[in-house]
């Protein structure tokens, strides 16, 4: 593939008018792995099933035209399920015992939604992209992990049929119950589901992956539940257990899409619940999206890079406009991205066109919606939990260096008895106690010592004396920023502790200069001793 600059595809009309069979292709593909993970993460967080839909049109219109990021697909994401279910519980949600009362809790989280939204709109003007440096590695890989194992006991009874309650620990304990209890037909179109899911991944040749995982799930478990006719209330009996059907199975989505449009009450956004989801929303969400659209770049074919602070401001005015008319918030998301990539998708109209054929889809064929089983939604993102805590994660977290699986396991753990905030909390207090005890002075974690010489040859070197960490990260990777030699040298020799997070991070900009045409050095390591094998491992003097 071509990647000289001239012949670099852009999200301009011109580029619009070049590229829009084949994004609109992709965006279509996308569409297919949209609509079903949309409906699910909706009715996972306590919001009405279509409430993703708008959030997914939205996203996909509006940032193509405010975001320069051009290979990333905007909408609802499993990574904040937690919170939005979270504030809705808070707020009064009953799942469905109380109508009235989900209602308000619905329209009190909108409300959040709208103040998240705005919050996220300062951090894109006041230029606060660069908040995804801060949090260390291997706590964001804990959180993410985290919100996996809660997705998992949330919707893990939901895919046999069950409600399920109590504390996710609670309900992680009650799976080996969940099997006496099942509701048989229901479990059936659900375990196929997650049979179909976990099966793609096994799938090597991409001839037979044409039909994406989440669409085929929803083409073989659609006709399950009309030829168990699970619609409709009837007692079917199995193993000496009567079991009951009926609609509360199925997806329920309105026929006309616009009279689902719901308004926020802001009457909750100042009480101390409101306050602290905001922060959440916003924080959580604002670091979720960065880190997915920076991850992106990587893997983007033509290596363009997205200006952060452009995508930020795209996605809190797109959960502003969203959240206004009953939707779900948005993040840059990167399982539909990397989709995206692979499906060919050249400019950010493939994005654009993914959410014009959501907009069609539940504007014509609403009723289409209505025969979904819930369990097929519930075994997807059962499925989607499991890859964000998978196994390969605890084991790469322990190649990369026993340190980094201590914090990665502690934000796992803090996650899991208390909530987000607190628990990313314990496991960035984890990581700078770890520090501490690898000899990281203790003013140096919160004040970096960086010396610059630029004699005006075409060469800067950068000194880093003490300790290079990621709470100081954000201040190196400034400094490098602001200087204009074509040669840069990063000199460490001084340090007594380099931590992983800034070992990666100086690695990708290395990687940025070579693509530039500069040069990005790093010496002074020589005395310093590797944690782990790992050729990003933190380094210790």
């Amino acid at each position: 593939m071509n990647t000289e600059k001239n012949d670099v595809p852009r999200g301009t009309l011109d580029g619009l008018a070049r590229n829009w069979k084949a994004d609109a292709l992709s965006g279509f593909l996308v569409f297919l792995i949209a609509l079903p993970l949309c409906l699910a993460i909706s009715l996972a967080c306590g919001y009405p099933a279509i409430a993703g839909v708008f959030t997914a049109i939205i996203g996909g219109v509006l940032s193509a035209f405010i975001s320069n990021s051009e290979m990333t697909i905007k909408g609802p994401a499993a990574g904040l399920i937690v919170v939005a279910l979270g504030c809705v519980t808070e707020f009064g949600f009953t799942g469905g015992a109380d109508v009235a009362a989900d209602m308000q809790a619905y329209r009190l989280a909108l409300g959040v939604g709208v103040a998240a939204g705005v919050i996220q709109i300062f951090f894109g003007v006041f230029k606060a992209g660069i908040l995804g440096e801060f949090f260390p590695t291997s706590a964001v890989h804990g959180l993410l992990a985290s919100i996996g194992v809660l997705v998992i006991a949330t919707q893990f009874p939901i895919m046999l049929g069950l409600q399920g309650e109590g504390a996710p620990l609670e309900r992680l304990a009650a799976i080996p119950g969940y099997f006496t209890e099942m509701n048989p037909v229901i479990a059936l179109i659900g375990g196929i589901s997650l049979v179909i899911m976990f099966g793609f991944t096994f799938i090597k040749n991409p001839k037979y992956k044409i039909i994406p995982a989440p669409m085929l799930v929803l083409l073989v478990a659609v006709p399950l539940g009309m030829y168990f006719d699970i619609g409709r209330e009837q007692i079917v009996s199995f193993g000496g257990q009567d079991h009951s059907l009926g609609p509360r199975f199925l997806v329920n989505v309105p026929s006309d899409m616009f009279s689902a449009i719901t308004f926020p009450d802001f009457s909750g956004v100042f009480t101390s619940v409101g306050i602290k989801y905001i922060i959440m929303f916003s924080l959580i969400g604002s670091v979720e999206s960065l880190l997915s659209a920076k991850a992106v770049d990587q893997i983007d074919p033509w290596r363009r890079k997205t200006n952060l602070d452009k995508d930020l401001l795209a996605v809190g005015i797109g959960n502003t406009l969203a959240a206004f008319i009953g939707g779900l918030p948005m993040i840059s998301e990167i399982v539909r991205s990397k989709a995206n990539i692979d499906n060919g998708a050249r400019t950010r109209f493939a994005n654009m066109f993914h959410g014009i054929f959501l907009l069609a889809f539940v504007a014509l064929v609403p009723f289409l919606i209505n025969r979904i089983p819930l369990a097929a939604l519930a075994a997807m993102l059962v499925f989607t939990g499991f890859r964000l805590a998978s196994p390969q994660e605890f084991k790469h977290m322990y190649q990369v260096g026993r340190e980094q699986l201590i914090v990665f396991v502690a934000t796992i753990l803090g996650v899991l008895a208390t909530d987000l905030l607190v628990g990313i909390g314990i496991g960035i207090l984890v990581k700078a106690v770890i520090h501490l005890v690898n000899g990281a002075p203790l003013s140096s974690l919160f004040k970096p010592s960086i010396e610059v010489n630029d004699d005006g040859s075409g060469s800067a070197t950068i000194k880093v004396n003490r300790s290079a960490v990621f709470s100081t990260w954000i201040a190196l990777k400034q400094t490098i920023g602001r200087q204009d030699a074509k040669k840069v040298v990063v000199d460490l020799s001084a340090t007594k502790f380099v931590d992983h997070t800034v070992v990666a991070n100086l690695d990708l900009v290395r990687k940025e200069f070579e693509e530039n045409g500069r040069e990005l050095s790093i010496i002074g390591t020589d005395a310093h001793k590797r944690l782990s094998a790992h050729p990003l491992a933190a380094l210790k003097a």
